[in-house]
């Protein structure tokens, strides 16, 4: 495996792993390919414990680990994991999260920002709190957050989801300043239309301006390496000019 990317004796903790052909799978396997030990969260324990024996067979040291990330012993879990293994962290992608559902505010289920906050906002905030804990003795680390250009530019049926994407945006700039001083980075990626599977079975062709996942990958591997070692509270679009 090769990448233009070089992560060799660094620990990746990437979340929302469980499924192949999804951007944390993407995201996973790029870091695995450029050079990294891998740490793989998701709440599908069935499903990341075969990513992990996927990845196993490629040569690549991982580690699974399973668990609701909204609940705060397990995202300090998963963070002892990569502590336990493989002695380290250097590198976490949140990149579990999504967007639940599609209606206007008076439409949509009475707990729909809740359940946006949860998925999108709380399991960022504890795993990078977590991982915050593991980095600052080191005084190295880049944290790559998922936020979405819905999240800088309302989207009409979104409202909640936008919120939860907004959240991300400024949650990342925070916590970038207060880790200035200890040589950590914290960036996110806001992607556009992401051709997935899922997007594909929901979305019309016809005037989408779809991103590839390998555009997503290289921008988060971007945003963790040392090429962008002057880069901290940067909210990267990813969307192909829209806005």
């Amino acid at each position: 495996m090769s990448s233009a990317f070089d992560f060799r004796g660094q620990v990746a903790v990437v979340t929302g792993v469980g499924r192949t052909g999804q951007i944390g799978h993407a995201v996973a396997e790029g870091f695995a390919k450029a050079g990294a030990k891998l740490v793989i969260a998701d709440r599908n324990a069935v499903a990341i414990a075969q990513r992990a024996k996927e990845f196993t067979a490629l040569g690549i040291e991982v580690r699974p680990a399973a668990g609701d990330l909204t609940e705060p012993d397990v995202a300090r879990w998963v963070i002892e994991q990569a502590l336990e293994n493989f002695g380290q962290v250097d590198v976490v992608a949140n990149v579990a999260g999504g967007l639940t559902g599609i209606a206007s505010v008076v439409d949509a289920d009475p707990d729909v920002l809740e359940r946006e906050i949860a998925i999108n906002v709380t399991t960022m905030y504890l795993v990078s709190r977590e991982a915050v804990k593991a980095m600052v003795p080191r005084r190295r680390g880049a944290i790559v957050n998922f936020a979405s250009i819905a999240g800088l530019s309302a989207r009409p049926s979104m409202a909640a989801y936008s919120a939860a994407k907004a959240a991300v945006a400024s949650l990342t700039q925070s916590l970038a300043l207060e880790l200035r001083d200890d040589g950590i980075r914290v960036n996110a990626v806001a992607p556009g239309t992401v051709r997935t599977a899922d997007n594909r079975a929901s979305i019309s062709d016809a005037g989408t301006r779809w991103i590839e996942i390998p555009e997503i990958v290289n921008a988060v591997l971007f945003l963790a390496s040392d090429f962008a070692s002057g880069i901290t509270g940067h909210v990267l679009p990813v969307s192909r000019g829209e806005g």
